[in-house]
């Protein structure tokens, strides 16, 4: 049946709810995704540049090989299950976004500061993105390598404002099309995170073991703990132990999970439990990429005889991947400091609703391009984003102890927004005391600061829930949840409708030509395996293993040109085709008759048995409608 066929009339769906932005109404069940969705989405988010930080950061601190190996799978666990259980069931059952939700909950001023405190969270970390990228282009052209804090060569400030203004003007024009490229990238970067760290191990296992050949995982074992993470910092002293490690690993996206930021992306999961899709995000982007970084880096750090605390991630791409690791640090940092500029822009917009997002964005950039120039800020990401979380935390403490705990205690959820309050006080003062908890055990250093979001999200839950009781969450108020069930109601039934208007079928390219250009890619990849592989394990001296590392650098290049061509390629055909099969079921439909009232007959849907239910639903909320609005009979009806 085509499409043109199942479109319902205008007039019968809610001109109201037509008109609301959809980020406004709950996502539909229509448009919800699988557990697939997830793992490809925080494959492609969780695999950036600043992976090669992550992962010299940890070397730099001292941790022992046991400590990482170990100490990554906790903290990564702990992590995924936090999206899992604290992030996904809201965002499953409210089906809004954190920014939507924070709006009903709390109100506009709060929702303002929070705003505004994402815009320049978010700028920073895109800023710290493109400083990457900008350390990959400083190798092409000579200028030297940016060790302090500040920049010290007019070439790499250059460098870094131009990358930022691009990006800048690509969120702000062409975030669909960079964003449909950002999402290619997630195999090919798990690929080249994997081989540069096996590439460049032979290196190491030759300064200590006299052979280029690996053995054993035993013999891995002592050449990462002699010259990778050997238990000792920058200084020569004892390093961070297995708990650090574990807790940098959880507290590396605390604002995601504990503080609720992700609401925006598992608002889509059909289920609370596809959130352990998460897994490909932190296990591979927070586990395999940081090892085989920091493996990356010790060994490039002995090659030019450079202090890992201030190796540059592009000399680190470049030793590891040749011309390919350019591209790497480049794509990486580039594709992650767009999405982020862009929700810095939206995030801004809240707080300046008369602006439009495009000046907002331009007015964010400005704060990118200037932070990008000093190397300071992404030789800081671990720290940054655990701060980062710290502040933003006790908001989804807030969300978390009304979504969960209010009905369980005799509390109404959204009762400030029944209040017709513009500002919720507990919030506010919640928020502030879960700081003052959070910074206050960082000043008396009773616990590392990584683990103060844990104290500081349970004083915010504390906090607000007792302060919310006094200001009248305890109170009755039966007539305006009446009248958020009816909206409900009706918003359900829009979706309903819009769903049987659209056409669920996804396109997908089954000739001979897309099944060639999937295997082309596909084949691609694997012929980076092969040789890293190949350097590993089959490099029997030094010169053999130069042999194999200049055959491998070659491959590495044209693999990934063979790769974009062909994904991109792919990408583009299917999209062409199904605007095709769509144009030609258009032209085949018969003329839809509009002449008749909508409400004579039921709409023409997919199937007969959504009209009905269609149906029903309409004089479901007929009924309620009527029914409520009959005056009461006598004095002592109760509303």
């Amino acid at each position: 049946m085509s499409i043109q066929e199942t479109k319902a009339s205008p007039a019968e769906m809610d001109p109201e709810l037509a008109a609301m932005d959809p980020e406004q109404l709950p996502v539909p069940e229509h448009r919800t995704h699988g557990a697939g969705h997830f793992a490809g989405l925080y494959a492609a988010e969780h695999v950036a540049a600043t992976e090669f930080v992550f992962g010299a950061t940890f070397v730099a601190l001292g941790a022992g090989i046991w400590d990482i190996l170990i100490g990554l799978i906790i903290g990564n666990t702990l992590a995924m299950l936090s999206f899992r259980f604290i992030t996904a069931p809201i965002a499953v059952k409210a089906r809004l976004s954190l920014y939507t939700y924070l709006q009903r909950i709390a109100g506009d001023s709060v929702s303002r500061v929070y705003n505004a405190a994402n815009a320049i969270i978010f700028a920073v970390i895109s800023a710290a993105m493109i400083t990457v990228s900008a350390t990959a282009v400083r190798g092409i052209f000579g200028f030297p390598a940016q060790e302090s804090a500040y920049p010290t060569h007019i070439g790499f400030i250059i460098i870094a404002l131009v990358f930022s203004a691009v990006a800048v003007l690509v969120a702000v024009f062409g975030f669909d099309t960079l964003a449909e490229f950002a999402s290619i990238c997630g195999p090919w970067l798990m690929v080249m995170f994997t081989v540069g760290g096996m590439v460049l191990l032979p290196m190491l296992t030759e300064t200590i073991a006299g052979t280029t050949r690996l053995t054993s995982f035993d013999q891995f074992i002592d050449v990462a703990s002699s010259t990778v993470f050997t238990g000792v910092n920058s200084e020569g002293e004892p390093g961070i132990g297995l708990w650090e490690v574990a807790g940098f690993a959880w507290a590396a996206n605390t604002f995601a999970h504990f503080g609720l930021i992700d609401m925006a992306l598992l608002r889509y999961a059909k289920k609370a439990r596809y959130a352990y899709g998460t897994a490909t995000g932190m296990m591979f982007g927070h586990y395999i990429a940081w090892i085989a970084a920091g493996l990356m880096g010790a060994a490039v750090a002995q090659i030019t005889a450079t202090s890992i605390a201030v190796l540059e991630p592009g000399d680190v791409a470049w030793h590891a991947l040749g011309a390919a690791g350019f591209v790497t640090v480049i794509v990486a940092g580039w594709t992650t400091a767009n999405s982020n500029i862009y929700r810095a822009g939206l995030a801004g917009q809240a707080v300046f609703p008369n602006v439009s997002r495009v000046k907002v964005t331009l007015a964010v950039g400005v704060l990118v391009m200037v932070a990008s120039v000093f190397p300071f800020v992404y030789r800081n990401m671990l720290p940054l984003l655990t701060y980062a979380g710290l502040l933003l935390v006790p908001i989804g403490g807030i969300i978390f102890a009304e979504h969960h705990l209010f009905h369980r205690m005799g509390m109404t959820q959204y009762w400030s927004r029944y209040r017709k309050q513009r500002t919720n006080v507990p919030a506010f003062v919640a928020w502030g005391g879960a700081l003052v908890v959070g910074f206050g055990l960082q000043i008396l250093q009773v616990i590392p600061y990584y683990y103060l979001f844990i104290p500081a999200w349970f004083a915010s839950i504390i906090i607000y829930t007792v302060l919310a009781k006094r200001a009248g969450a305890g109170e009755d108020y039966a007539a305006h949840i009446a009248e958020d069930e009816e909206f409900n109601e009706r918003v359900r039934l829009f979706h309903e409708r819009r769903a049987a208007t659209e056409d669920p079928r996804t396109f997908k390219d089954s000739s001979i030509i897309g099944h060639g250009l999937r295997a082309v890619w596909i084949l691609s990849l694997v012929a980076i395996l092969v040789m890293a592989w190949n350097v590993l394990f089959r490099s029997g001296d030094l010169y053999e293993y130069y042999v194999n590392l200049d055959r491998f650098y070659l491959v590495a290049l044209v693999g990934t040109i063979v790769y974009f061509v062909t994904t991109w390629g792919a990408l583009q055909r299917t999209k062409w085709l199904a605007k095709k099969h769509l144009s030609s079921e258009s032209r085949e439909a018969p003329p839809i008759d509009t002449t008749q009232p909508a409400r004579r007959a039921a709409p023409a849907t997919h199937d007969s048995k959504v009209a009905t239910r269609l149906e029903e639903s309409e004089q479901r909320l007929r009924t309620k409608v009527k029914g409520r609005r009959k005056p009461p009979q006598d004095d002592t009806t109760v509303s």
